[in-house]
């Protein structure tokens, strides 16, 4: 369980985009003011919010991320079974998932340790986030959102870097078995012409023109790639 508790601080997470997807039922259920406060807040945060009839009471979409919560303003310690029963329904619908419940007290507090073990919950499966106020709730809410949808966000471009390297090292494990050709070279030819089939297309003179390669090795790029006969040909070393 995240029982962090501090004071919202309304925080804007510049260069973010998203969407918020907000429950009809739950919208009806608050109070206008509190639908306004979040109508500013996502503004803020260049999240768009469109009203729709879901499941969970809110669905967040940021950075290629879908984040589900159940957003519980008012805990009634003596109906806490249909929160349960909601939960165990949607933690298996959704694989990120989230509870954010209101505790302002500490009856309410008590009430929810001892309902969330007697209900078998476990930690974590989903992540139930305990906030002091509404305000501080749905700040919590965008923050997670923001916060997956980054880290995603990280992971694709991380994946896109080792693509790029790999890709890379194949160029030069390529460009660099011509005879004569390093590996400043193929970076020359690759900053000049790209890929190693436009290298192959272009005529010893374009390569001459756009690199600082010497006459014979414009020559050899040029025939290596051009003239399967000549690179299939046994070499004598």
């Amino acid at each position: 369980m995240d029982s962090t508790t501090s004071t919202p601080s309304h925080a804007s997470f510049s260069g973010t985009n998203g969407v918020c997807l907000m429950r009809n039922g739950w919208k009806g259920d608050q109070h206008p003011s509190f639908i306004d406060f979040i109508s500013t807040f996502l503004t803020a945060n260049s999240f768009r919010l469109n009203f729709v009839p879901i499941a969970p009471d809110f669905i967040f979409n940021c950075g290629g991320m879908s984040v589900a919560f159940i957003f519980v303003t008012n805990w009634d310690c003596n109906n806490v079974a249909p929160i349960f029963n909601r939960v165990q329904k949607l933690k298996t619908q959704f694989s990120h998932f989230y509870v954010v419940i209101t505790l302002p007290a500490k009856e309410e507090i008590d009430s929810f340790i001892h309902s969330y073990f007697k209900f078998g919950m476990v930690i974590g499966k989903p992540t139930f986030v305990p906030v002091k106020d509404l305000e501080m709730g749905f700040e919590k809410m965008v923050k997670i959102a923001h916060s997956s949808g980054a880290y995603k966000q990280q992971r694709i471009e991380e994946k896109l870097k080792a693509e790029l390297v790999q890709g890379m090292n194949f160029y030069l494990k390529v460009v660099t078995s011509i005879p004569g050709i390093d590996n400043h070279d193929a970076n020359a030819l690759s900053q000049a012409l790209g890929s190693v089939q436009a290298i192959a297309k272009a005529s010893k003179e374009q390569i001459l023109e756009n690199t600082d390669l010497s006459t014979d090795k414009a020559e050899m790029v040029s025939r290596f790639l051009r003239d399967p006969n000549f690179y299939l040909r046994p070499k004598i070393n």
